[in-house]
């Protein structure tokens, strides 16, 4: 009876969990609505520079953003929509791919990769899902860049991209909210032609 007890319990808390990691990883956040990026609260009330730099997450995204000269831009009004790769998704990329787009004399790379991951407008995953639906089940997006993002469902509640080379990377934190746009962390760097 005391292990059925404990078992039931312990079933319980483990449901819990799995509801409460769902939520994050759709936005949801915590009752306050600031979900958790990196370890950190994201705030509506700041712009994505400043929720970004506080994500343990994406120390390299908020660094090559530093060296492409981008921190002003989408420090300003937008609305942005900006897919975020982590640091792990950085971290896929061939050894010392970062450290050489970093580099001063590449600074129109790198902001040509990074200006990739942007879109203007506030897409939130609610609108995005509409646009695959609209788009029989895909949404083509304009980025920043002028290059093209293509959007699909991944499961039930998922968003992937497709990026122009053909790599696909899928949303693991949507619709975190930022006072200039929304943010949708992604786990690999997509990549412009």
């Amino acid at each position: 009876m005391r292990r059925s007890v404990f078992a039931l319990a312990l079933a319980a808390a483990a449901s819990l969990l799995a509801v409460g990691a769902s939520a994050q990883m759709m936005g949801g956040g915590t009752a306050n609505n600031n979900p958790m990026v990196g370890g950190a609260p994201m705030y509506k009330t700041k712009n994505i520079v400043e929720n970004a730099m506080n994500s343990a997450d994406h120390t390299t995204l908020v660094a090559a953003v530093k060296a492409a000269g981008l921190v002003e831009t989408l420090q300003s009004k937008g609305p942005f929509t900006v897919f975020a790769p982590t640091n792990a998704a950085f971290d896929k990329l061939p050894a010392g791919t970062v450290e050489t787009l970093v580099k001063p004399e590449n600074k129109a790379t790198l902001t040509k990769i990074l200006t990739y991951h942007v879109v203007a407008g506030n897409y939130d995953s609610k609108k995005l899902m509409q646009l695959i639906k609209k788009g029989g089940g895909q949404a083509t997006l304009k980025t920043v860049s002028g290059g093209r993002l293509t959007a699909r469902m991944n499961g039930m509640n998922g968003i992937s991209l497709t990026d122009e080379k053909g790599g696909t990377s899928n949303v693991t934190i949507a619709d975190v909210r930022q006072s200039n746009g929304v943010i949708h962390v992604i786990d690999t760097v997509v990549m412009p032609n």
